[in-house]
């Protein structure tokens, strides 16, 4: 344990752990080989995830997991960040990690496992010379995926085809999001993704997290079960005893379609990440789906992804608007912490940029741009305990405390 009187650094990492499986724990493991002298901090999204979905699993179980995997600190990833564009999302996590004021490594898996196949890409496109080969591509019809893509590989030639895949995709952000906090000096460390791809179906000893919740979902408790770390395995078996998981966004979509179909066009244009046009094609969808799969199925096009759209449906759901999201990330709320994260908190009371909130209620105390964010917060977890086998009661947010997995004898964090 080190001096709590010494200088303490650490290695970030921005996750989701939905839920926590093996390619996660060998990550946290490489981590901890190539940094055995730092604390590891992980910056998690919430009740809501990137891919526009409610967690499966509630976010302090989540965060125990990563605890008992390998992290010493977790954070939370707040809302408007976490159900964002992979730019907006790397963004938020990076300045999370960075505005702890012990964070000088930022570690993440890729399909590569090779910066220098991504740092060519992350750079390109920052570049000016990106746009007019951009613009070139959609207009010809491309999706905006392909037309990226094309115009990397006419940069930067090989290293452009890394995003095809997408922790590689995600990686670039994460580079890019350095760049862009003007935090170059922070070193990068990236390992190959272990097990089975993203959204990979493939049944083999590290199923991905796609398919994990897909077996929640279906409850194949059993496969679940065995495809877990020992860990994860006893936390996610206590959450199914609780009626606490799987939280199922499908559960919602009369309430979901019900609302689409009754906003108006200027409510419809106040979403975030639109596009001309994609407003009123998901308002045509909703008018025409009876469920929230035929509704994503007829508002996707090969320019604007599922994911696009489930992300725009949930901010549509949740109320919030493009003009609620803030500039940078307004507090560092923590979820989780052992003995070791403990003193990086402690390091963090004189060296982080922002607020550090073990408790709800500290937020009452900051300025607007954190109420902002935090209501939204709430929010989204009134709907998401809606989403759950057993529906919860609103005002959770409010009660929610860090999981604290210190030692007996270890004093509080003060």
């Amino acid at each position: 344990m080190p001096d709590r009187n010494s200088p303490l650094s650490a290695a970030g990492v921005v996750c989701e752990f939905d839920p926590f499986h093996r390619g996660h724990r060998w990550l946290l493991e490489q981590v901890r080989a190539a940094c055995p002298e730092k604390g590891i901090v992980c910056v998690m999204s919430g009740g809501f995830t990137q891919r526009g979905t409610a967690a499966a699993l509630d976010r302090s179980a989540r965060a125990e997991m990563a605890l008992r995997g390998g992290a010493d600190l977790v954070l939370e990833l707040p809302l408007l960040w976490a159900v964002s564009s992979a730019e907006t999302f790397a963004r938020g996590g990076v300045q999370c990690l960075l505005d702890t004021g012990v964070v000088d490594t930022v570690a993440f898996g890729s399909e590569d496992g090779d910066l220098s196949r991504l740092a060519p890409a992350a750079q390109a496109l920052d570049s000016d010379a990106l746009r007019p080969l951009l613009r070139a591509g959609l207009e010809e019809g491309l999706s905006y995926p392909a037309a990226r893509q094309r115009a990397l590989e006419a940069l930067v030639g090989e290293s452009g085809r890394c995003l095809e895949t997408p922790n590689n995709s995600l990686g670039v952000e994460y580079l890019r999001a350095l760049r862009h906090w003007g935090r170059e000096d922070v070193t990068a460390l990236t390992f190959p993704r272990q097990g089975a791809g993203h959204d990979s179906r493939r049944e083999e000893d590290w199923p991905s997290g796609s398919l994990l919740r897909r077996w929640m979902s279906g409850g194949d408790w059993a496969r679940l079960e065995a495809a877990l770390p020992p860990t994860s395995r006893e936390i996610v078996m206590r959450e199914r005893e609780a009626g606490r998981c799987p939280a199922q966004l499908e559960r919602c979509e009369r309430g979901i379609l019900a609302r689409l179909r009754t906003m108006t066009e200027e409510e419809l244009s106040a979403l975030p990440d639109r596009a001309p046009g994609l407003e009123r094609r998901i308002a045509r969808a909703a008018g025409e789906a009876t469920d929230l799969a035929q509704l994503y199925g007829r508002a996707k096009t090969r320019r604007y992804p599922e994911a696009r759209i489930r992300r725009m449906v949930l901010w549509a759901f949740l109320g919030l608007t493009a003009d609620r999201l803030p500039e940078r990330v307004p507090y560092l709320r923590v979820l989780g912490f052992n003995d070791r994260g403990r003193t990086l908190l402690r390091e963090m009371k004189g060296r982080a940029k922002l607020p550090v909130l073990l408790r709800s209620g500290q937020i009452r105390r900051l300025g607007q741009d954190a109420r902002t964010a935090f209501q939204a917060e709430c929010r989204g977890e009134d709907v998401r305990q809606l989403c759950l086998p057993r529906p919860g009661p609103g005002g959770l947010e409010w009660l929610r405390r860090p999981v604290c997995l210190t030692s007996p004898d270890s004093d509080g964090w003060d």
